[in-house]
């Protein structure tokens, strides 16, 4: 029975979701069924490969992925989404240019994927959709200023002081390895940094 109940339940995650972000109304969630695709990836699968165009949001509903670069087969980690959080490259998405990083599965996947063309259509017949699309995106941003600031103004050790106050999904969640590659140290230094923050 849990088999025919599971995409259900995402669905209605995903509906959860948006409901949470702007009003939506059942036709509008009607209207936008046409631009999503239930998607699972296995671990280590990519949603996005770098140098292709992104024209999809990812809304996660299990597991988490992370986006990240490679430069010279050296892997910089640039973002971790988990649960009820969108995924995407957003400048990708917006300007149709080739993506410059990654966005990779972390663990099993469970996302409901937005067609980009489908979900513009979509928004021509419901300004709740539109709204939504805005909001999506908006919040995204807002993410990823939040971290690009953090990288700007603070040490390793205030980043990561950060991170346990407003993001400790992050800590929990994310090997060391990753962490400190996200973080911009070595995993030497942040076992360090941690050591010296439980003596305190």
């Amino acid at each position: 029975m849990r088999h025919f109940l599971e995409p259900m339940e995402t669905m209605n995650n995903l509906l959860k979701y948006i409901r949470s972000l702007t009003a939506f109304s059942d036709r509008s969630w009607e209207l936008l069924q046409p631009a999503l695709t239930k998607k699972e990836f296995k671990k280590n699968k990519f949603l996005l490969k770098e140098g292709q165009i992104c024209n999809s949001l990812f809304y996660i509903d299990k597991g988490y992925c992370k986006s990240y670069y490679n430069i010279d087969g050296v892997v910089k980690n640039t973002g971790f989404y988990f649960e009820n959080e969108i995924a995407t490259n957003i400048k990708s998405f917006g300007n149709g240019q080739k993506s410059e990083f990654n966005i990779v599965a972390c663990e099993p996947l469970t996302t409901i994927v937005f067609d980009k063309n489908k979900l513009f259509q979509a928004a021509k017949q419901a300004n709740e959709i539109e709204t939504l699309g805005r909001n999506c995106i908006r919040l995204f941003a807002s993410k990823q200023e939040e971290f690009s600031t953090l990288f700007k103004l603070y040490s390793a050790q205030e980043r990561l002081e950060y991170l346990e106050t407003k993001h400790p999904e992050i800590l929990q969640r994310v090997s060391l390895s990753q962490l400190a590659s996200f973080l911009g140290v070595a995993r030497e230094t942040l076992s360090r940094i941690r050591k010296r923050r439980t003596q305190v």
